[in-house]
């Protein structure tokens, strides 16, 4: 009941993937829905995805690949890590696609006693999950002498494909040098960096996570492709008043204001995302002007410096997104703190509700 809230656009989920199948045709698209879709909802943008022409879907985590399937989706779903062993029968029982890269998870599908299409994940130099090229080898002679799991696509992800091409594309030639023996009926190698910035790296399939947002991992694909970013947080104003200069509102009294002025409460903290190192340079929108923040941001409130415009109760606020013709970016707030926009999308938390618009 509080008026603050993520206003996803599913219109713009349906162009970024739009376009992006028109730039990579005929490679297929899979869409990465982990993280809840990275902070937008990972059932309705799922939806949206595969309306747009996505044919697959990719999550971090047996729970969100379960989740997506008690939504009544079917598409295909990759599961980008192995799971605990335990827990393969889990992946069988929801259907879904395990990536492989350890002898001891391909034993326990086996154990299960049911047929799997695994993909093989190679670690070409991210060196976080995979096999290494050097034992591929082993690892495709043990699921070959199973009968029941067969190798349905080989993989790689790209570390620095947005920041160092010469890595990026030593990173093609030793993944097709490890596959070059082995026949499968997909390879896919490129995210939204890979598959906007390296041509040769589409293959089967690209995997599209930030681009499927509305952002963008560089400038250089930005000069590429237009895309719409897809999350608007929106509140509106619960308490306005004048206040005289040198009044130090919020939390610590950090800063005096320098004139006479009124200040805006806005009910979003913290706690629900909004990061308190935004106290220093942070601002929002109210009626389409941006506006500095007055003081500390707290768990449940930031205080907002409106000078003398004319600001009330019920105001609308935009603190990331578009409102009018000014917008504060993912990417703003990205630099303000020294991070990415990934890590801003996927901050937002769950006491601000997700409402869906066209």
């Amino acid at each position: 009941m509080r008026p603050t809230y993520a206003e996803i656009d599913l219109g713009a989920i349906r162009h970024n993937v739009a376009v992006f199948k028109d730039l990579l045709a005929p490679t297929e698209l899979c869409v990465v829905v982990k993280a809840d879709a990275y902070g937008h909802g990972d059932a309705p943008v799922a939806e949206a995805a595969m309306d747009a022409g996505a044919s697959w879907l990719a999550v971090a985590l047996l729970e969100e690949g379960i989740r997506l399937r008690e939504a009544e989706i079917e598409t295909p779903i990759i599961v980008l890590s192995e799971p605990d062993p335990r827990d393969a029968i889990e992946v069988a029982k929801w259907g879904l696609t395990p990536t492989v890269y350890t002898p001891g998870f391909v034993e326990a599908l086996s154990d299960t006693g049911v047929g799997f299409d695994v993909h093989v994940k190679v670690d070409t130099g991210m060196h976080r999950v995979g096999v290494a090229p050097s034992g591929l080898g082993k690892l495709m002679s043990t699921i070959g002498a199973i009968p029941d799991i067969r190798v349905a696509a080989l993989w790689t992800h790209f570390p620095v494909a947005d920041e160092d091409p010469e890595f990026t594309r030593r990173q093609i030639e030793l993944f097709d040098e490890a596959i070059d023996r082995y026949h499968v009926p997909m390879v896919h190698l490129a995210n939204t960096a890979g598959a906007v910035l390296f041509p040769q790296a589409r293959r089967s399939l690209a995997r599209i996570g930030l681009g499927t947002y509305g952002l963008h991992p560089n400038d250089q694909t930005r000069s590429v492709i237009e895309l719409r970013p897809a999350m608007r947080i929106v509140s509106h104003v619960s308490h306005v008043q004048r206040l005289q200069a040198g009044a130090r509102p919020s939390y610590g009294r950090i800063r005096a204001l320098p004139h006479d002025s009124t200040v805006a409460t806005v009910p979003m903290g913290y706690a629900d995302g909004y990061p308190r190192r935004l106290t220093q340079g942070g601002s929002v929108l109210i009626g389409g002007e941006p506006h500095p923040l007055g003081g500390t941001v707290t768990m449940d409130q930031v205080v907002v410096d409106v000078g003398d415009a004319d600001v009330g109760v019920g105001d609308e606020v935009v603190l990331l997104g578009r409102q009018g013709e000014a917008e504060i970016t993912a990417d703003d707030w990205a630099r303000a703190l020294g991070t990415n926009s990934y890590e801003i999308v996927c901050g937002i938390g769950p006491r601000v509700p997700r409402r869906y618009v066209e």
